[in-house]
């Protein structure tokens, strides 16, 4: 009977990453999925990996000490889109991947 517990204590820890994962993977994508209007442009960009990329490239230029966007006043978002709509990814040296 002891061989039986011994097995299924191996396999419950041989399949608990399997179970976490895609939750782990489903909280990355939600957080990338967050989009933002530009209301001066009138269009809306998806911020992600790149996008965060490019705001720390905004963020040391500009000599501002970095915060997360979604925490920024609306008049700094803006700035910021500004900023980018002159700053295509491959002025910023940024991959696309």
């Amino acid at each position: 009977m002891s061989r039986f517990w011994n097995v299924a204590l191996l396999s419950a820890a041989l399949m608990a990453p399997i179970a976490i994962t895609p939750t782990a993977l489903r909280a990355q994508d939600q957080r990338a999925a967050r989009t933002y209007h530009d209301k001066q442009h009138n269009d809306d960009h998806a911020w992600n990996g790149q996008e965060d990329k490019a705001y720390r490239v905004y963020a040391k230029q500009n000599h501002r000490k970095y915060s997360e966007f979604s925490r920024l006043k609306e008049d700094d978002q803006q700035n910021y889109w500004n900023w980018r709509h002159e700053h295509s990814d491959a002025l910023l040296k940024i991959e696309i991947k």
